[in-house]
């Protein structure tokens, strides 16, 4: 069968997702996948980002507690954490996703797919045969991101780990050196210090820089504590790989730097540059433009783009997210049912643009959802910020001995609404869903009183932002 009502370039979640929607809609699919079926969180990013980072927060929180830091004799057993970190990326093998598909009636073509015309992807196997499939009603290209390589003289040439080569690291280097300060940047120094290396950070813009600035400080001095040495403004000029296998970094002041693996973490740029764009008159290598149902502009409405392929936000959930009103559109308008488009629709992805919550597992953690207050400011909203020292709890007091953390609320002055929250603090991540809630839903402050927050935990922290926004 090479004929199916939608055919799906990808299979990451954001692929997977808008296939199972589409199969559950009562349509057909096709999902094709040149690497592993479950894609870049699986493999290198989310899942194993997260297991190497677990370790070191549940030893750092259990020090932090009188009672259980005398329980603790040891220092991190890198072996292990390496052990669990392959585990929880399935040793690189696909064979858990592979079988999902089949269980959810998703048929699976492995080759590199090319659009080779109106609703045509052309899929060329490993030996080289190509298999072209027709969807009835709908492509949608969910082949993602990977890591931006810049234009630094030498660094190509020196072969510089991205976000999965460190990742899928089989040893710790005794020295990393870091170009970036963004959340991959920020979360490897966190994770390879505590793993054994010396660590350091060349953050030309500041470290996680779009974030509210108190996060961004905090973690700064929290990865100096640690030993990384956080170079601020500092920006390489160039890039050598010696022979002996060390790298030499040359600062654009002319400082050199010495390290035994160099990791580029300066930001994403979209698979798209070989699937076949300009059969259909779209720009290889581009960024996808989408409407608010993902379709792609200048496609004749049968073209759709999901996840970080069109740029709206490079994150994990968002992009299933996205996927899920894609396949529920595509079903919708298959079957000549209403489109339901409109904001906050079942076709509409308005979270992107208004209620989008990230994690960044750094030491204390960030946990964010909307805009922050620079965001709301620039967006022309009349707000008020209000912030609270989140060690002012008794909540935070018992979670951890020196709990040092932050809060903000942003408030939209003119609806009376939250539109913006960061918490910053050891252990905030399963924080955030509640704030997430808020933002999404919308909730007037006057109801926000009556949500009481359960004592003591560190969720006390909503109450305090209350009393000091006043009723």
């Amino acid at each position: 069968m090479t004929t199916y009502d939608v055919v799906v370039l990808g299979a990451g979640p954001v692929g997977e997702n808008v296939a199972d929607r589409v199969v559950r809609g009562g349509l057909t699919a096709a999902i094709v996948e040149r690497e592993l079926v479950g894609g870049e969180c699986s493999y290198w990013a989310c899942m194993p980002t997260k297991a190497l980072l677990r370790s070191g927060a549940a030893l750092r929180a259990a020090r932090q507690v009188p009672g259980a830091r005398e329980a603790v004799t040891g220092e991190l057993d890198v072996a292990a954490v390496l052990r669990r970190r392959d585990a929880f990326a399935s040793d690189w093998q696909d064979e858990g996703q592979v079988s999902w598909l089949d269980s959810a009636g998703i048929a699976l073509f492995r080759g590199h797919g090319r659009i080779g015309g109106e609703r045509v992807v052309e899929v060329t196997g490993a030996d080289g045969t190509t298999t072209t499939l027709t969807a009835r009603h709908a492509v949608v290209v969910a082949t993602g991101s990977g890591a931006l390589v810049p234009d630094i003289e030498g660094l190509r040439d020196a072969k510089p780990w991205t976000s999965r080569e460190t990742v899928a690291a089989k040893e710790i280097p005794a020295r990393l050196a870091v170009i970036g300060g963004g959340v991959v940047a920020s979360e490897m120094a966190t994770a390879f210090t505590e793993l054994g290396s010396s660590v350091t950070m060349l953050a030309r813009d500041g470290v996680l820089h779009l974030a509210e600035p108190f996060a961004g400080e905090l973690v700064t001095a929290s990865l100096r504590d640690k030993g990384v040495s956080v170079r601020v403004g500092a920006e390489a000029g160039s890039v050598k790989r010696n022979d002996d296998g060390t790298v030499s970094i040359t600062l654009t002041d002319g400082e050199q730097i010495e390290a035994d693996e160099l990791l580029v973490a300066i930001g994403r740029t979209p698979n798209t540059q070989d699937i076949g764009l300009g059969t259909v008159g779209l720009k290889p290598g581009a960024w996808l433009t989408v409407d608010g149902t993902m379709r792609v502009a200048g496609a004749d409405g049968w073209l759709y783009a999901a996840g970080d392929v069109n740029r709206r936000v490079l994150l994990t959930h968002q992009g299933k997210y996205q996927a899920r009103a894609v396949g529920d559109v595509i079903v919708a308008r298959a079957k000549g049912e209403p489109v339901d488009d409109a904001e906050w629709g079942r076709h509409a992805a308005t979270a992107d643009e208004r209620a989008v919550p990230q994690v960044v597992f750094t030491e204390p953690e960030i946990a964010s959802v909307g805009l922050t207050a620079a965001g709301a400011e620039a967006a022309g909203l009349r707000i008020r910020v209000v912030d609270h020292d989140l060690a002012a709890t008794a909540g935070s007091a018992l979670h951890a001995e020196g709990y040092r953390g932050h809060a903000r609320m942003v408030v939209d002055e003119d609806r009376k609404v939250v539109v913006g929250f960061t918490v910053v603090g050891p252990d905030v991540a399963e924080m955030l869903h509640a704030a997430t809630i808020a933002v999404a839903g919308e909730v007037p402050l006057d109801r926000l009183w009556h949500a009481v927050p359960a004592f003591p935990t560190v969720s006390e922290v909503w109450l305090r932002l209350l009393e000091a926004y006043g009723r």
